[in-house]
């Protein structure tokens, strides 16, 4: 398999080396957290004197004998060097028990600069608090950047690689095959086998039927603004619905599994957050296509897919706007930036430009406002609006 350096993920991993902090690697199942951790040990025995690295890879038969917290204690105080620097990398953490009790053990003993990644059902943002009793840092790892897909193949025609980006989506484990029936079903077996599963384990899901069809429904109304009362009523069609409180839980699970982020809704005239309504995108938009088909393709919804998870891979805090009825796809914030921006397929047409630029001629604010869609062209800008190419918006 063909490896690239993620340099953002690695310098942000090497930027907290010496902090007290625990450092959790976190993101989907299959998003390279495992080959990030790799790299680290690599960085760390090329670039740091003295360093002694204990590297555990649960992944691996070799580390059977150790998969309970005392056994995993004792294989790291016997390779503990005095004299070095001592860094504990263990990856797939969770498939050892108890590893909280070791983990917190060893970081008490401040001996060791710590950094572990494990299935996202079992190390819940949220939990972390709870299970270590040390601060943590976290570092959540997405699929595969536009970018990267481009470095990954060596594509430097962005129009032509978007194009295959679109439909094959940034699971790189994916790229391996070439058939893309089989590209396809590896993704489908990502969500359906290893997502899933891990939901299922963590959560004691008892009706997994249910669960596949809120994911399939979720699947299919990509960036509609959804509750988990529509959903609850949408699967009861023709039938008894089940329970909102339910689905809400279901859907909460595959956002605790990276599986989906949930956008929240802003008032942009009120400058307040709206407690219903959201929407959901998929961490990677190829899953859609791999689990439903592609016969029914629609690129509007996809390319706001992109943008939706572009925007949170570099930092953004993302939701939908409301103004008046206008609705804007995201008010993206990162400190004191805020951007207003609407995304499209296709704008050649009067109609359709006029549709895309009008709400946002409608916010009064001076904060930036752009248009993303596919214009195959350079960067220009009506009445204050910028017009951006996706791709070129991707690959900046």
């Amino acid at each position: 398999m063909r490896l690239i350096e993620r340099t953002r993920y690695l310098e942000t991993l090497v930027d907290v080396m010496g902090t007290p902090d625990i450092k959790v690697i976190t993101g989907i199942r299959r998003s390279g957290k495992s080959k990030l951790l790799e790299a680290l040990r690599d960085y760390i025995l090329a670039n740091v004197a003295d360093a002694n690295v204990i590297h555990v890879n649960y992944n691996l038969d070799d580390f059977e004998g150790i998969a309970e917290y005392h056994a995993l204690l004792n294989y790291v105080k016997d390779r503990y060097q005095p004299e070095a620097v001592n860094f504990l990398l263990i990856d797939e953490v969770q498939m050892c028990e108890g590893f909280e009790r070791a983990i917190n053990s060893l970081h008490a003993s401040e001996r060791y600069d710590i950094f572990i990644t494990g299935s996202n059902a079992f190390l819940l943002s949220s939990d972390l608090a709870t299970l270590f009793t040390g601060r943590t840092f976290e570092l959540e790892v997405f699929p595969f950047s536009f970018s990267e897909f481009c470095e990954y193949y060596g594509r430097t025609d962005v129009d032509d690689a978007f194009d295959d980006y679109a439909l094959q989506g940034g699971m790189s484990g994916s790229y391996l095959y070439k058939n893309p029936v089989q590209r396809f079903k590896y993704i489908a077996d990502v969500f359906r086998t290893l997502v899933m599963r891990d939901i299922v384990q963590r959560h004691n899901v008892r009706n997994k039927v249910m669960l596949d069809k809120i994911g399939d429904f979720i699947l299919n109304n990509v960036s509609n603004i959804t509750s988990a009362r529509s959903v609850a009523n949408s699967l009861g069609n023709g039938g008894s619905a089940p329970n909102h409180k339910t689905v809400g839980a279901y859907i909460g699970y595959l956002c605790d599994a990276f599986a989906l982020y949930r956008i929240r809704r802003y008032d942009i005239r009120g400058k307040k957050y709206l407690a219903s309504g959201e929407k959901y995108y998929l961490a990677d938009h190829s899953f859609k296509y791999a689990l439903l088909g592609t016969r029914d393709m629609d690129w509007g919804r996809t390319y706001e897919n992109i943008v939706a998870i572009a925007l949170l891979r570099r930092g953004y805090e993302v939701y939908v706007g409301t103004l008046y009825k206008k609705e804007i796809d995201f008010v993206a914030i990162r400190q004191s930036e805020k951007t207003y921006i609407q995304v499209s397929d296709d704008i050649s047409s009067d109609k359709t430009f006029e549709r895309e630029v009008s709400p946002l001629f409608q916010i009064k604010d001076a904060y930036p406002k752009m248009v993303i869609a596919r214009t195959k062209h350079g960067e220009y800008t009506h009445e204050g609006v910028r017009i951006v190419d996706i791709a070129r918006w991707l690959a900046g």
